[in-house]
């Protein structure tokens, strides 16, 4: 459903975006992750046919963006960081507008405009002003716009900025419907715990560049290099850290919090004996957990803070 090929934007002497490769399929739901100047958003505009490559390209559905824009559009919905509402409308007649732009046809808008308020939850807010509505229902309103054409894929930049925690769930929870309707979705945040629960593929971008991609949990395991062990000592802590450490089959530790995190590497199914070890050599050993790496994790480990 989207490739990009070699796809670059250089500012003058600013390379934002060096030859990046993504692939997502139909149905793919794909973590856009970077930290600020990362290059995110400029990757987001050339796809949506906004932003034209110094070099390399997109392809939609197989569609080369550089090649036939036109045909492109109708395929995606664009949802932008920050996003134009019209005050002195309602917002029946926001949609109404967009669908018009889209060419629906006037006797099949009124249905469309009540699937999409329905599917975002707006219907009560139908005939309220644009400028009545909470931050929350702004971006769920911008979302319905989105959708109102029903594109194949949908390109959200950071649809959760700016939300309090309550209107993030709830987008949270209207981008896991998109996903069970089969859109194809590349999605941007900086929200990484809520990302996992409902993305299978993950991008990481770094100074324009690519730095990881492909299956979550492929990639949580390619960087988490062992299995991880959360465990809790009563006492001595510190000592039991730099015992730890002088394992051979524990390949880095650290203390984090009231806990010790430790990569077990040894033979698998025996970090048992880890455990075992430390009750030998008096630790008092109060939790041994198996502790899985999450996206923030992975973030921290493959980047190094850098922006363009």
């Amino acid at each position: 459903m989207l490739k990009t090929d070699n796809l670059t934007k250089i500012y003058g002497g600013l390379t934002a975006v060096n030859n990046l490769n993504i692939e997502l399929e139909s149905g793919d739901i794909m973590g856009f992750i970077g930290p600020n100047g990362a290059g995110k958003t400029t990757t987001i505009k050339m796809v949506a046919t906004l932003l034209k490559p110094t070099s390399g390209t997109a392809y939609v559905d197989g569609i080369d963006v550089n090649a036939d824009p036109d045909a492109v559009r109708p395929l995606i919905g664009y949802m932008p960081d920050f996003f134009g509402l019209y005050d002195d409308v309602k917002v029946w007649e926001y949609l109404d507008f967009f669908a018009a732009a889209y060419r629906i046809p006037v006797h099949k808008r009124k249905g469309t405009i009540d699937d999409v308020l329905e599917l975002t939850d707006l219907t009560i807010k139908r005939d309220s002003f644009v400028s009545e509505l909470s931050r929350g229902m702004q971006q769920r309103l911008c979302l319905a716009k989105t959708l109102i054409h029903d594109p194949k894929l949908l390109l959200l930049d950071e649809p959760a900025s700016g939300l309090d925690p309550r209107a993030r769930i709830e987008i949270k929870e209207l981008l896991k419907e998109l996903r069970n309707m089969g859109k194809t979705i590349l999605i941007s945040s900086h929200i990484l715990p809520e990302l996992a629960d409902f993305c299978n593929k993950i991008a990481i971008i770094e100074q324009g560049k690519l730095v990881v991609s492909g299956d979550v949990q492929a990639i949580v395991e390619q960087c988490q290099g062992g299995l991880c062990l959360q465990i809790g000592i009563v006492e001595r802590a510190e000592e039991a850290l730099e015992f730890l450490q002088n394992l051979d089959v524990i390949s880095e530790a650290h203390l984090e919090d009231d806990f010790i995190l430790a990569t077990y590497v040894g033979e698998p199914d025996c970090h048992h004996e880890v455990l075992q070890k430390l009750a030998e050599n008096g630790f008092k050993v109060k939790s041994f957990a198996e502790a899985d790496m999450d996206l923030e994790d992975v973030f921290l480990k493959v980047t190094r803070g850098a922006v363009s």
